[in-house]
């Protein structure tokens, strides 16, 4: 009889799943999932909704997975080893919240652009989350709120806080109520310590930034989804350093910049790429500051196939 669950943790070849009466059950696969034409280097993701059979061996109870069931969006990107392959981050989403540093590890634009890309693309609400403001000087924390205000501008919602300290991290818990959340980010940004503090019982490991090199060494191996005390769930994800963006026509990528799609039907072409093109509405928005230099040279980068996206 094939049984219903959810995929809470992945390990690569074993995935726990939970079925909807809170059961556990270790599962495994059989054979190759090809999942709408995508490579995967993760035929299964956290997230999932699969239906599996039981088998026992030496009275020990694991299911071997059938079927996985239609997801409604997913996180994609590149896989780093293997340039054609992707790697599907997590599914089954209502809300990404993004963690963004200014030091300790810097987040560049660059990152942040291309994974806003990604979740427009899926139509997945992204929230953006400038943690550890409490250990910004002035002028730190001047890049912090105008970058904020920025996104602000296009309509993401930005939120400055302090895991550390707990400053506004009831504003996050609130959000995250009655949803399905991905925590997302630079490795060494702070996620682990921001689950603990909205959750102290998972005692996740954190771990410090690496002062040689000013980034963070990752805690999170595989991503993982957890049931909250406050009738909410999240997946916690490995560090990401860089994120290629995956199956994007050059004609579409400018309708996931959400200020580039409001003036498309301005421009003279309506196959515009905002490059060269006469009387395009972006460009002229670009010359008049209404739109950001930051967010047109990350689309630009994604045009150009870029993939180094953690440097600037």
């Amino acid at each position: 009889m094939l049984m219903t669950g959810q995929v809470y943790k992945s390990t690569g070849s074993w995935y726990t799943v939970k079925t909807l009466n809170g059961k556990v059950y270790e599962c495994r696969i059989k054979g190759k999932f090809r999942i709408e034409g995508i490579k995967s280097t993760n035929p299964i993701a956290v997230g999932d909704f699969v239906e599996f059979d039981l088998e026992t061996k030496s009275d020990k109870e694991t299911g071997i997975i059938k079927r996985i069931d239609e997801r409604k969006n997913y996180i994609v990107r590149k896989s780093v080893k293997l340039s054609a392959q992707t790697h599907i981050i997590a599914s089954n989403i209502d809300q990404v919240f993004l963690l963004i540093t200014i030091k300790n590890p810097v987040t560049y634009t660059t990152f942040i652009d291309r994974f806003l890309v990604t979740a427009e693309a899926y139509s997945i609400k992204t929230i953006l989350l400038f943690n550890k403001i409490d250990t910004y000087d002035e002028e730190e924390m001047f890049e912090a709120k105008y970058l904020a205000s920025v996104y602000r501008k296009i309509g993401y919602e930005c939120i400055g806080i302090s895991a550390e300290t707990g400053e506004n991290v009831d504003k996050v818990k609130e959000l995250m109520i009655g949803n399905v959340n991905m925590f997302s980010g630079n490795s060494g940004v702070g996620k682990s310590t921001l689950i603990n503090a909205l959750e102290p019982g998972l005692n996740l490991k954190t771990r410090e930034i690496s002062e040689q090199h000013s980034q963070g060494q990752h805690t999170t191996t595989f991503a993982e989804m957890f049931d909250l005390s406050f009738d909410a769930r999240i997946i916690d994800t490995p560090g990401i350093r860089g994120f290629g963006v995956v199956d994007m026509d050059e004609d579409e990528v400018g309708d996931y910049f959400p200020e580039f799609f409001a003036l498309k039907g301005e421009c003279k072409f309506n196959n515009c790429l905002h490059l060269q093109e006469p009387k395009c509405a972006v460009k002229e928005a670009l010359e008049n500051d209404e739109v950001a230099y930051s967010r047109y040279r990350s689309y630009l980068q994604i045009l150009e196939g870029e993939d180094e996206s953690y440097r600037e």
